[in-house]
């Protein structure tokens, strides 16, 4: 599951009050603490088939290119499947990749390219869930509670972090790595087992659901669309990118630097965990004094700090006490680029966009993690931990003047739009449309009338329209003519669904330039 944001001081496990959400959290609790355990053992297996930096970054890359390329494909799939079934299926394939890892280590017959390429599978399944945990989380309690609901998957996630990796490297340095990658099968049996028990109610039918292409389009145009979205994703790249030579690195850190053992490294990424937990605990305390750019500056000195300190090869105990330290900045800094990125989407959209923020978290630890493996094995570990240090603290006092969004907009639908008029019923696949809309304006009040249409035409192109303009009559100068395009009938149908409170606040500003004793004309037209 995905990193969501930290538990609110007051009212914060309310939600565990309601059983569905219970059960279902304490299984993805026990879930996430399989798949942590397992990630262990792949790990510390790759450095014993092959001490090239490169191999070993090799795991993380594989573990997370699959999010990148899939991420998207996956939130449309979430918003158009019973999540339900479909979160079980991926759940049985998780299963088969472990059983694999299993039987392959059992009988001496793993290699580095049947690890990378099972890492891949698992990496694939993990893709298609995180955007379907994300979304179901408004079936499982009261609206009231969802907030405290997303901050406790945070915190679920932190506890399998501190507990998986330890206990992983427990059972791999006790029993041998067939055996860890048999107890993370055991905690499918868990998570499958929740799901049946979830009594999901069927879906209504409608007329107006997406399909997998259009839901695809949509969710793409919106992406395109918004420039607060814009601004979370290309922070969020920068720093995930810049940070994650510390991931890709930290078993030859543990291994090389710090002379340690597997149970070492399963340690010191439960260090990760705590660290992890105790900062979710503090965050609300640290926003009432720093705003979310400032959370992201801190979470960016305090890792570079870490990096530098890791490279100088202190001892063990010292090392654990800094990745308590990666750990907090790590969760400040993934709640807080999350929880931006949550607060400034539309229900509608918000499991495709998450999932195009999940492609860019994924593919900006992707391509660091190839990037550093390559650079440490041209430099040494220690040089590129630095380098990766010095770049995050330059990127971050950089980007900290691109302020993030406040994401205080009421996106709620307004459904303020009247049915459009029609001689008779269109089909639903017919298009693409043409909207227009005939404003008269006062000449004096032209460029505060553009100006504020500007600000519309983003939420029509967010809402679905592929192209935006306006005009001018050049015979009347108080005519303006306002267009948009929408590939098709039922599109557009969506596109009145869609509009948000915030949005028609804006159209509201629009409307007040309207000179005349009627409302402005609308027209719609198909193509033939």
């Amino acid at each position: 599951m995905t990193e969501l944001r930290a538990a609110a001081p007051s009212g914060g496990f309310a939600p565990l009050r309601q059983k569905l959400f219970a059960v279902l959290w304490a299984a993805t609790v026990i879930g996430n603490t399989g798949s942590f355990i397992r990630d262990v053992a792949s790990a510390w297996l790759m450095t014993d088939l092959s001490a090239s930096p490169a191999a070993v970054a090799m795991v993380q890359a594989a573990a997370t290119l699959p999010v990148f390329l899939l991420a998207i494909p996956a939130g449309v799939l979430s918003d158009i499947l019973d999540r339900r079934k479909f979160l079980i299926g991926i759940q049985v394939l998780l299963a088969a990749v472990s059983i694999c890892l299993m039987l392959l280590s059992a009988t001496g017959l793993q290699s580095v390219a049947s690890l990378i390429g099972l890492t891949f599978l698992g990496g694939v399944g993990a893709a298609l869930m995180g955007p379907t945990w994300q979304a179901i989380v408004p079936e499982l309690v009261d609206k009231k509670d969802l907030k405290g609901a997303v901050a406790l998957n945070s915190l679920g996630i932190n506890i399998a972090r501190a507990i998986g990796p330890a206990l992983g490297g427990v059972v791999l340095a006790s029993l041998g790595a067939a055996v860890t990658y048999g107890v993370d099968v055991i905690s499918y049996v868990f998570v499958v087992a929740a799901l049946l028990w979830w009594r999901r109610p069927a879906a209504g039918e409608d007329d107006l659901s997406e399909q997998f292409l259009g839901a695809f389009r949509a969710g793409l145009r919106y992406a395109r669309a918004s420039r607060e979205l814009h601004v979370v994703l290309v922070r969020a790249f920068f720093f995930f990118m810049l940070a994650s030579s510390v991931w890709a690195l930290l078993p030859l850190v543990a291994r090389k630097l710090l002379g340690g053992g597997a149970g070492f490294y399963g340690l010191l990424l439960g260090a990760v965990g705590l660290g992890a937990i105790g900062g979710a605990l503090l965050m609300p305390r640290l926003r009432e004094r720093l705003s979310p750019d400032g959370m992201v500056l801190m979470a960016a000195v305090v890792t570079a700090a870490v990096m530098v300190f890791l490279s100088l090869a202190p001892p063990q105990w010292a090392a654990l006490i800094a990745l308590l330290a990666l750990g907090a900045a790590w969760i400040s800094a993934l709640t807080t680029l999350n929880g931006v990125a949550q607060s400034i989407l539309p229900n509608w959209v918000r499991g495709r966009s998450l999932a195009v923020y999940l492609t860019v978290f994924n593919g900006a630890m992707t391509a660091g993690s190839l990037a550093w493996g390559g650079i440490a094995s041209a430099i040494g570990v220690p040089l590129t931990l630095v380098a990766g240090a010095v770049g995050l603290v330059i990127v971050a006092l950089a980007f900290h003047r691109l302020k993030l969004p406040k994401g205080d907009a009421d996106l709620v639908p307004s459904n303020h739009w009247p049915e459009p008029l029609t001689a008779a019923p269109v089909e639903y696949d017919r298009g693409p449309v043409l909207i227009l809309i005939e404003y008269r304006i006062d000449p004096m009040e032209r460029q505060a009338f553009l100006a504020c249409l500007t600000r519309l035409s983003a939420d029509r192109r967010r809402d679905g329209a592929y192209d935006w303009g306006v005009s001018e009559d050049a015979s009347d100068p108080a005519a303006m003519l306002e267009w948009f395009k929408v590939e098709s009938w039922a599109e557009h149908l969506r596109q009145h669904r869609r509009v948000s409170k915030a949005a028609a606040d804006v159209q509201d500003e629009v409307l007040r330039f309207h000179r005349g004793d009627t409302p402005p004309i609308v027209r719609h037209l198909l193509s033939v």
